[in-house]
């Protein structure tokens, strides 16, 4: 099977060499970008699958381009940076990112995101094209009749406990900010009202989870949002 092509866009020669390294370790094919715009030049030219993405580059900020690769594609951008901030990895995914991982990072959960990432991907693709239900362990979604089981079981969920539920799947291994959340699930008048989705989200888990407080498919993301895990 053909591993994915990765791009990675560092402009510090030893992370971006560590990096090469890693990707050399699993047989991924790879190339580089040292600034903002080689790395949407080679986006758009070279068609890759995954976009590792440092945000502190020395031509255009990391959430410009973004923001500038999302206007035209969908590929996983994976942020590596040292803005270890809330509000920074609240900003970059709100822009578009996928996954974000803050500088030192380990070699062996950078690998691990990106076989999630890759599983998301071949996941989302099977859908599309199969089927339109979605399977995660013992959960089950029947989008097209419109409700959700457990172990075989239906689910007996709110509308916006389903909605939820739907668009969590719908991004799976993807970490989904509150502000992503409530826009997409109330619309703008609800942005921000974090502490409504917390009660909505509480109430989600004690229905899909055997232990909410120790949630095996959706993960808690502190201060920035809320991830489904896949199994």
């Amino acid at each position: 099977m053909t591993k994915a092509h990765i791009l990675i866009v560092e402009d510090d020669k030893a992370v971006k060499n560590l990096i090469s390294t890693a990707l050399e370790m699993d047989d991924y094919t790879f190339s580089t970008a040292e600034n903002g715009t080689q790395a949407i030049l080679a986006a758009a030219s070279g068609k890759p699958d995954i976009l590792l993405l440092d945000l502190g580059l020395p031509d255009i900020d990391g959430v410009q381009v973004i923001e500038k690769i999302r206007s035209w594609s969908q590929m996983p951008i994976i942020v590596i940076s040292a803005r270890s901030e809330d509000h920074d990895k609240i900003e970059a995914l709100d822009a578009g990112a996928d996954d974000y991982l803050t500088k030192p990072f380990s070699i062996d959960e950078l690998r691990a995101r990106l076989r999630a990432t890759l599983r998301r991907l071949n996941t989302l693709k099977t859908q599309e094209t199969e089927s339109h239900i979605f399977i995660n362990g013992n959960l089950t979604i029947d989008y097209s009749a419109g409700y959700a089981t457990l172990e075989g079981k239906e689910l007996h969920l709110t509308p916006y406990e389903y909605k939820l539920l739907c668009l969590l799947a719908k991004n799976v291994g993807k970490v989904l900010t509150h502000a992503y959340i409530t826009r997409e699930i109330w619309g703008s008048a609800w942005q921000g009202d974090v502490a409504s989705l917390r009660v909505f989200m509480a109430s989600l888990r004690k229905k899909i989870e055997k232990d909410p407080a120790h949630p095996e498919y959706i993960q808690t993301h502190v201060g920035v949002g809320y991830r489904m895990l896949r199994q």
